[in-house]
């Protein structure tokens, strides 16, 4: 446990870091623009898509909330790390030559996958205990993707609404139409780009052989990459070209994706069942409180059941018993997959104390509370 908390610091350091080195380069973007007026128009405009996808992914996170100061911290990767590094990169690859066609087709679709990625990958090497799956590289991949797209749309319409995209003089025109092109028709794209490097990664804490292990993540950053780069040659490839591609491929893949999502997501209530079930066969819990944890509506009855019986206090102790045994029943899962994490049997001892601490103070609906 000591190794986990010097991991933890460090991912904390790291992140932070380099989410600060990131906001002094778009601090300097932003001055050198020089039109200070547009980019305010800009972030308020980048902002309408954010708020219903955040939505929809924390809704994927329901059954096993992914803590909140992660979530934050991978918006904030995408927002400043991701494309503070993705504009030095593809900036050196301007200098060294290469045309701005090719950055925008190879340089750019790379490096932003890359550096997207790159959150997944510390929370792979360092907080490796948060990831119990697909589901979860999925949700942390899109958050990533959502902060990237609002930073990257804040300079688009900004450029659009100046006339330096090199696209025609500005104007509200420009500006109306890059923002229904990239905030209404496609505001999916990052985060969609970037789910194929969550599932990669996902598969790579749920399997068993090390092939897959090592593969999956690099393949899932390639596929990224391919789908990013055949998105950005059609944006500039002409209407008619653009429209195929969004409609033959970026748009039937987001839907499947989106329901590959929707899959895994149902898919959470019988796998927490089984584990929570197996769990209380060997005593770490009572079986009768496992209805009370793996449906939803179950969940919420018992808080507003606990607030109604104890007050805030007796609803705040339900709600942390709720997390400790999901915690507990998504850790055995792992366990009884045989992927388990080297600290598992400490850091199920964790949950199980925590359970049976919170447990004497609390009661479910239509049981008795139990005695001491």
């Amino acid at each position: 446990m000591q190794r986990g908390r010097r991991d933890s610091v460090a991912f904390t350091v790291v992140v932070a870091a380099l989410v600060l080195l990131g906001g002094v380069v778009m601090a300097v973007v932003a001055a050198l623009s020089g039109a200070p007026g547009s980019l305010a128009l800009a972030a308020l405009l980048a902002a309408v898509p954010v708020g219903p996808l955040v939505g929809c992914f924390m809704w994927l996170d329901r059954y096993e909330p992914e803590p909140r100061n992660l979530l934050v911290a991978g918006l904030l990767w995408g927002a400043f790390a991701a494309t503070g590094a993705a504009i030095v990169f593809q900036g050196l690859g301007l200098a060294g030559g290469a045309t701005e066609r090719d950055v925008l087709g190879v340089v750019a679709p790379v490096t932003e996958e890359v550096t997207k990625g790159a959150f997944l990958f510390l929370l792979l090497w360092w907080r490796r205990h948060e990831l119990d799956g697909v589901l979860d590289g999925i949700v942390y991949a899109g958050m990533v993707g959502i902060g990237f797209a609002y930073t990257e749309n804040i300079l688009y319409l900004a450029a659009a609404y100046d006339g330096t995209d090199g696209l025609g003089p500005g104007g509200t025109t420009a500006l109306t139409a890059t923002f229904v092109v990239r905030c209404l028709i496609s505001p999916f794209a990052h985060p969609f780009f970037t789910a194929f490097i969550g599932i990669g990664v996902g598969l790579a804490i749920v399997s068993r052989r090390t092939g897959v292990r090592l593969l999956a993540p690099v393949v899932g950053l390639a596929l990224a990459a391919l789908l990013h780069g055949v998105w950005n040659y059609s944006t500039v490839s002409g209407t008619t070209d653009f429209f195929v591609v969004y409609g033959t491929l970026m748009f039937p893949g987001f839907l499947g994706v989106v329901a590959f999502a929707v899959y895994r997501r149902r898919s959470e209530r019988p796998l927490l069942a089984r584990a929570l079930q197996d769990a209380a066969d060997r005593g770490l819990l009572p079986a009768t409180d496992i209805p009370w944890l793996v449906d939803l509506r179950a969940r919420r009855h018992a808080r507003r059941w606990a607030r109604h019986q104890g007050g805030p206090m007796a609803e705040r102790a339900m709600r942390e018993y709720q997390a400790a045994a999901i915690e507990l029943g998504y850790l055995h899962h792992r366990y009884l997959r045989g992927t388990a994490p080297t600290d598992f049997s400490v850091r199920g001892q964790e949950h199980v104390e925590e359970l049976r601490r919170i447990r004497p103070y609390i009661s479910f609906p239509g049981q008795v509370v139990p005695t001491r």
